[in-house]
């Protein structure tokens, strides 16, 4: 399996976080963001989450703070698009995505995977992948009853060091979520070490995207 690096230590880095709801990011792709803080100097992030209200929006930047502790720059976005609701008001959502593209030109977006069964989910990936048509976007996974697991293309290796932080934060910020079936400490270890089997990880552990595009220049 060929490892491919994104950026040397002393490039900068600027990194799009989109997540329909207030714990997405970090489900999906907390280690890889707190992986790449830690090995990269220079890491600027935008983490915009589309729909949370008051209680959930305090988790939302609680949490963000935590995962994104280190990065030299960071802009966190908490917006209140009515949840369960995005395809019906994916004309609201669109026009957001638009100014947001104005704002922010980033090396590497982190998304929803477009196969998710989850309608919000999928409506933001629609999005991410109709407005950012230069830019590297990785697609990440959310583990639910809907049972939408596929089989990624790209795989970022984790110790347990990391693998216990994000969940302890995850299970820390987002109390509101604690009565949820699939809101344990063993499903979010369950996925990861299943990614780790598959890319053969040396701690066992991994976070998995889809890639849809990519260029090796």
């Amino acid at each position: 399996m060929m490892n491919v690096k994104l950026v040397s230590r002393e490039d900068s880095l600027k990194v799009l976080c989109l997540g329909a709801h207030s714990d997405d990011i970090e489900i999906g792709c907390g280690g890889t963001v707190m992986k790449l803080i830690k090995s990269h100097k220079r890491m600027a992030f935008d983490w915009v989450v589309l729909s949370a209200d008051d209680k959930r929006r305090k988790e939302a930047e609680a949490s963000a703070a935590a995962f994104l502790v280190g990065a030299a720059d960071k802009t966190v976005v908490v917006r209140e698009f009515k949840d369960g609701f995005f395809p019906f008001i994916g004309g609201e959502i669109k026009e957001y995505f638009e100014e947001l593209k104005l704002r922010v030109d980033p090396d590497l977006i982190f998304t929803h995977n477009r196969a998710d069964l989850h309608q919000d989910h999928r409506l933001v990936s629609e999005l991410t992948w109709n407005t950012f048509r230069d830019h590297l976007i990785l697609e990440y996974e959310i583990s639910k009853y809907d049972g939408d697991l596929g089989a990624p293309n790209v795989f970022v290796h984790m110790d347990e060091a990391v693998c216990r932080t994000k969940i302890q934060l995850i299970v820390k910020y987002f109390k509101s979520q604690a009565g949820n079936g699939w809101f344990t400490k063993e499903t979010f270890r369950a996925i990861m070490r299943l990614r780790g089997i598959e890319s053969n990880a040396p701690d066992g552990y991994a976070e998995a995207f889809y890639s849809r595009k990519l260029i090796l220049a």
